[in-house]
């Protein structure tokens, strides 16, 4: 188990009604003129926009508005909440919304005390070291960003999406009501809970050894959405499936599951290569990726750590081996399936026309990636091509 520094900053407000802590968090955190970021028609039909803005009447906080930000948030979003901040002398941001929304409200922050184009941030130019002080409203379980300082931009002249990563840009403090989470369509419940996953996975599979208490929190983290997942997909309005869900994607990507361990991430940079080209949902890329990577580096050595998902996860009996590891990875497939994912890239209309161009991307980027087991530019076109 590796040494590590764990730190929590983020204040969590969690359950029903947990708005009425909004107004008196924004003055306790000195904002006076806010940019609210939310993306397009959902928070208004849901009446969380009304609430919001009459909470910041009552307190007499000023408001600008940064509307429209996508799935897979632009930077040209980035630059434009960037440009209100300062010409209005923002000082604080509220995100209300889900992952794309507050992982853009981060990078607008950072930006916002930077002279440089924000852009810099992502491909290692410059690195952020003060930001606005970045609050959030959470309506979609799935990313994690409510309470960690990563966020994942897209540049579409560049056809690029990478990771920025700005402790600076933390969220202060997020209110997460499950209730927010009723209107998700089933296909974004089903995107989050592959995304929350994922996230665990890059965890779990890891070198370091012994870290057992951050691999069995990862495993109860795995088993609340195999329990959960397709409740909060049949039954929206569940309750206690949205609030344990919401919570599971909070933990899975907050930093605590990855102490003591080296962590891989392979999968999400492949991923991101395909979705900044076709503009794919996150979690339906990871649903492609994620058992295509775990077959590519699957070997005698390491089967272990598969067998242990399928015995403790899923219930699977049988000999620790390649076998058992198979199965299990077939069962993560599946259960992929079952909440109508993608499993293959023609499922998502995408083929082989620009495979290598992928590959070629994350080679001249970041060369060999991976920490569980690295992969060149050879495995990671093996990967996409077992994908199609």
């Amino acid at each position: 188990m590796k040494n590590f520094k764990f730190s929590a900053k983020t204040d969590i407000f969690f359950g029903k009604g947990e708005i009425k802590v909004l107004g008196n968090q924004l003055k306790k955190n000195g904002a006076k003129n806010i940019l609210l970021t939310y993306g397009k028609n959902s928070i208004k039909k849901s009446g969380l926009y009304d609430n919001v803005i009459e909470i910041l009447k009552e307190k007499n906080i000023n408001f600008f508005e940064l509307s429209g930000i996508d799935p897979n948030p632009r930077i040209t979003s980035v630059r434009a909440g960037i440009k209100i901040c300062k010409e209005n002398n923002i000082d604080f941001i509220l995100a209300v919304g889900a992952g794309s929304v507050i992982d853009c409200s981060k990078a607008i922050a950072s930006g916002s005390l930077y002279d440089g184009d924000p852009w810099d941030f992502a491909i290692g130019k410059a690195h952020a070291k003060k930001a606005l002080p970045v609050a959030c409203i959470l309506t979609l379980a799935a990313t994690g960003s409510e309470m960690n300082s990563g966020a994942v931009i897209t540049n579409d002249d560049t056809k690029e999406k990478l990771p920025i990563h700005a402790e600076c840009a933390k969220p202060v403090f997020s209110i997460l009501d499950p209730e927010y989470t009723f209107s998700v369509p089933k296909y974004q419940t089903a995107a989050g809970c592959v995304d929350i996953m994922s996230h665990v996975f890059e965890q779990y599979f890891s070198p370091s050894s012994n870290a057992y208490v951050t691999d069995m929190l990862c495993e109860g983290i795995l088993k609340t959405i195999v329990k959960y997942g397709p409740v909060a997909y049949e039954q929206p309005e569940n309750y206690i499936a949205r609030a344990n869900i919401m919570w599971a994607g909070t933990i899975g990507l907050n930093g605590l599951l990855s102490c003591g361990k080296m962590t891989d991430w392979a999968s999400h940079l492949i991923e991101h290569e395909v979705s900044a080209i076709y503009d794919l949902t996150h979690g339906a890329g990871l649903a492609i990726i994620t058992p295509a990577w775990m077959r590519h580096v699957l070997d005698n050595y390491n089967s272990y750590k598969f067998c242990e998902i399928g015995k403790n996860v899923f219930g699977l009996t049988g000999n620790d081996g390649i076998d058992l590891a198979n199965r299990s990875i077939d069962k993560i497939e599946e259960f992929f399936k079952k909440l109508n994912m993608p499993v293959r890239l023609c499922e998502a209309d995408i083929d082989n026309s620009r495979i290598e161009e992928m590959a070629e991307k994350i080679n001249s980027r970041f060369g060999k990636i991976g920490g569980f087991k690295q992969l060149d530019k050879n495995d990671v076109l093996a990967i996409l091509n077992s994908c199609l």
